[in-house]
């Protein structure tokens, strides 16, 4: 149950002064809440500033920088309405100070109220950008505007927020102001060494220190309070994964005790020989399946790099001793693909294999969970639908879990759930940098497979403009005409006003008409709007030949499987993140092929994408891209969307707080190492950070322990 003295932060923002229905919904999109009712006080005191407004800057107007915000001490000299009836002329107020005249612009205002707060004669104080129309000073709608007698109540520093449609900065400001005072002092959870070692202010200053810098040095990530914030959000964060980890192993793990019969099978049926890194994969693999306790491990490879096989022979393993395997994936293709796969490589061996999606059903289903309670499916393949209540496994040995980056925690323990204490096998094909690796997954053991299969070729990649579409459209063509498959990637599914990219459905056509009517049937369509037997079916074609160009959107970045497929167009490159660059990347050069990859941009490129697009020419190693990604976009953008799975960081920065993540993760090891029950003055106060840092679940972890 939640202490009492939290009571306060958790009231919802709907309750603070002055928040309706609209203005909650808003605060709910800015602090990343699923809605109003899951938008609380607290969330709004984790919510820090991005930037400073100084509006200390004090002169006169001719002098004052340009676009930059300046305030300035004027005096009012007339007021100039809009014309009757021409509403789209703004209103004018001239104002001046000794170095000249400043015009205050405003659209859509109203007259009464504008001589209210700027009465002729009176000496006020504006703050604003001064941009320069005809020779001229303007300032269009000023931030703030005070009478001189009340220069008290002028902010001079003031933080910014992020903020979304119907939210201003006012409203922000006055919602936070209101749940600060709902702040209570809380007992000290950190370890008093390290608040000593590094000046760090109680959790209840630094909050307050964060929401009122007073110059811009306050906001940056290395001050106490930042820094004091920073660790207990990774503090709460690796605790929570601690007790995933201890939930996990309190079980005794169950040995599996095979002679490797049907894994050498498996090996002698592979028409090719394993990497070095996939060889020491395997082995870190089977010696802690066959320990006493329940293995948690990650598996981590480059796109393309031989994971598949990896679980395969891990699988074979786990059947030899009598178990069962299981296999998770997050779509229904990347399921049935991995069916394909390892139905083929189970042949060798005599392993049965079986694919449950939520496609299924009827009398397949019901057979299907026949095979699957009394053993017989000895391999179960699938989505989601493998930890319904209604699949029941005859003995759950070992669990994969593919692309884990599409799944949380809490999925794999309700996975885990199914069989007794199985061991656990974790694949992403997203290389995650080590930090990132310690934050998402701490509760982990981490295999790395950094080599490519024998035989696959460097995969060319060239960054162009968009002005010379025409040409790529034509190089396409005589691909096309040589019989090879060929990708085109584009950002949107259908047009839209507010866009110039070209959308995946207008691609299609236009292309399907640049290639004419013997070439156009070879051209398909595939996007997330399609059904998935529309999806499946493209993508069947695809494989199959009788489609040779697929036009999709990002819908292919996870797993498809086409060895034969050598061209991959991205449009608008600029517009996607490098791990996403790469992953699309990845789904060409899979064969023996020499293969290419086109990053088709519009220019002019910004600092940041050019930096991007130059990384991805330079590097196929999935790794170093990680951390080029991780610097250029921070981890935030790394790790992915809220329905990740993934944690998100709003109060740590993991390139700056890295040193903090490292003690954090030791930390709440010792912590749970000599209070497994958090029932100590300290594992009480733990408790309420968990609480704070809304790791609920994780107290629900030690209630079940």
């Amino acid at each position: 149950m939640r202490p009492l003295q939290l009571d306060p932060l958790f009231k919802t923002v709907e309750s603070l002064p002055g928040i309706g229905p609209k203005l909650a919904e808003a605060l709910a999109r800015v602090t990343g809440r699923e809605g109003p009712e899951d938008t609380r006080a607290l969330d709004l005191l984790l919510l820090p500033p991005h930037g400073l407004i100084d509006r200390t800057l004090r002169k006169g107007i001719t002098e004052a920088p340009e676009s930059t915000i300046a305030t300035l001490k004027v005096r009012v000299d007339r007021h100039q309405a809009s014309p009757p009836g021409r509403r789209n002329v703004p209103y004018r107020v001239f104002v001046h100070d000794d170095t000249g005249e400043l015009a205050l612009t405003f659209f859509h205002s109203k007259q009464a109220w504008l001589e209210k707060i700027l009465p002729v004669g009176e000496t006020v104080l504006v703050s604003g950008k001064v941009e320069w129309f005809n020779g001229r000073p303007s300032m269009v709608h000023p931030d703030h505007i005070v009478l001189e007698a009340d220069a008290a109540s002028f902010p001079l520093i003031e933080p910014v927020y992020p903020l979304t449609a119907g939210l201003s900065p006012k409203i922000l400001r006055r919602s936070l102001d209101s749940a600060l005072e709902l702040l209570p002092e809380l007992p000290e959870w950190a370890d008093p060494h390290l608040v000593a070692k590094n000046s760090f202010p109680s959790f209840a200053d630094a909050v307050r220190e964060l929401h009122h810098p007073e110059a811009a040095l306050d906001i940056e990530p290395q001050t106490p309070a930042r820094r004091r914030l920073a660790y207990d959000e990774l503090l709460a964060g690796q605790l929570s994964l601690a007790l995933v980890r201890q939930t996990l192993r309190k079980l005794p793990g169950h040995p599996v005790v095979a002679d490797g019969k049907l894994r050498q099978a498996i090996l002698g049926s592979l028409p090719f020989s394993l990497t070095g890194s996939q060889t020491t994969a395997v082995e870190e693999v089977l010696t802690d399946m066959a320990g006493s306790d329940r293995m948690l491990r990650l598996l981590q490879g480059d796109v393309g790099s031989g994971k598949t096989a990896v679980a395969m022979l891990a699988m074979a393993d786990a059947v030899e001793a009598g178990g069962q395997a299981v296999l998770m994936a997050p779509t229904e293709i990347l399921a049935r693909q991995h069916y394909a796969t390892i139905s083929k490589m189970a042949e060798a061996a005599g392993i049965e294999v079986a694919v449950l999606t939520a496609r299924a059903k009827g009398r397949e289903r019901t057979e299907l969970l026949e095979r699957i309670a009394n053993g017989q499916a000895q391999i179960v393949i699938g989505t989601h639908a493998l930890f319904q209540d209604a699949v029941v496994y005859n003995n759950l040995t070992l669990a994969v879990v593919d692309e884990q980056h599409r799944f949380g925690v809490h999925q794999r323990l309700r996975l885990t759930a199914k069989g007794t204490a199985p061991h656990m096998l974790v694949m992403t094909a997203t290389p995650i940098p080590r930090t990132l690796v310690l934050a998402a997954f701490g509760d982990m053991d981490v295999s790395k497979l950094t080599e490519k299969p024998a035989g696959r070729q460097p995969i060319a990649t060239v960054t162009i403009p968009d002005e010379r579409l025409g040409e790529i459209v034509e190089r396409l063509k005589s691909a096309l005409l040589d019989d090879k498959k060929a990708y085109w990637i584009c950002p949107l599914v259908e047009d839209s006003d507010q866009s110039e990219l070209m959308s995946v459905e207008s691609r299609h056509a236009s292309l399907a008409k640049a290639f004419g009517k013997d070439l156009a049937p070879l051209v398909s369509l595939v996007h997330g709007r399609m059904t998935s037997d529309e999806k499946d079916q493209a993508m069947r074609d695809f494989k199959n030949g009788v489609t040779r160009l697929l036009v999709a959107t990002t819908v292919i970045e996870v797993g498809v499987d086409v060895p034969d497929a050598t061209i991959m167009v991205i449009e608008h490159a600029e517009r996607f993140g490098l791990a996403q660059l790469h992953q699309l990347r990845g789904r060409v050069g899979r064969g023996s092929g020499a293969s290419s990859c086109i990053l088709l941009y519009h220019g002019p490129l910004g600092e940041t994408a050019g930096a991007r697009l130059a990384v991805l020419r330079e590097s196929e190693d999935g790794f170093r891209i990680a951390e080029e990604d991780l610097k250029l976009r921070g981890e935030g953008e790394v790790l992915g969307t809220r329905q990740s799975g993934l944690p998100g960081f709003r109060l740590a920065n993991l390139s700056a707080h890295a040193d903090l993540l490292e003690i954090a993760r030791s930390d709440a090891r010792n912590v749970l190492d000599t209070d497994p029950a958090l029932s100590s003055p300290r594992g009480e106060a733990l408790r309420m950070l968990l609480y704070l840092m809304r790791r609920d679940e994780a107290i629900r972890f030690l209630r079940a322990g």
